[in-house]
């Protein structure tokens, strides 16, 4: 299993705001905006961040999301070292099988990968 992307998530109460702020700062390509998540994009560089409201299906939101190759070994092998599943291995309804998994200083990862 390998690490293939990562993103920050911030929290906002308002994600147009955040839009304009951070296309202020050359984020200027809205990549996906669910309403309560959106990624901005600069469209030079690929540099990004994501902002989040409130997560949809999630317990608790997340301060980053880590892309992997390998969603389900990353899984059983978070399991196997006995870190907290904070949110368990999900089909989410937008293409996204994830979890989220708590770091030992305590931040809360979402841990993704698209399905094909």
């Amino acid at each position: 299993m390998k690490a293939v992307e990562t993103i920050t998530n911030l929290h906002t109460d308002d994600v147009e705001r955040a839009r304009e702020f951070f296309g202020f700062l050359g984020l200027t390509e809205v990549g996906m905006n669910q309403g309560w998540v959106a990624r901005f994009t600069s469209p030079e560089s690929g540099a990004s961040v994501q902002v989040v409201t409130r997560d949809a299906t999630a317990p608790e939101d997340s301060v980053m999301t880590i892309k992997v190759d390998d969603v389900d070994a990353a899984y059983e092998e978070a399991q196997r070292r006995g870190y907290e599943i904070v949110h368990p291995l999900t089909d989410e309804p937008w293409g996204i099988r994830r979890f989220f998994v708590r770091s030992p200083d305590g931040h809360v990862i979402n841990v993704a990968r698209h399905r094909s």
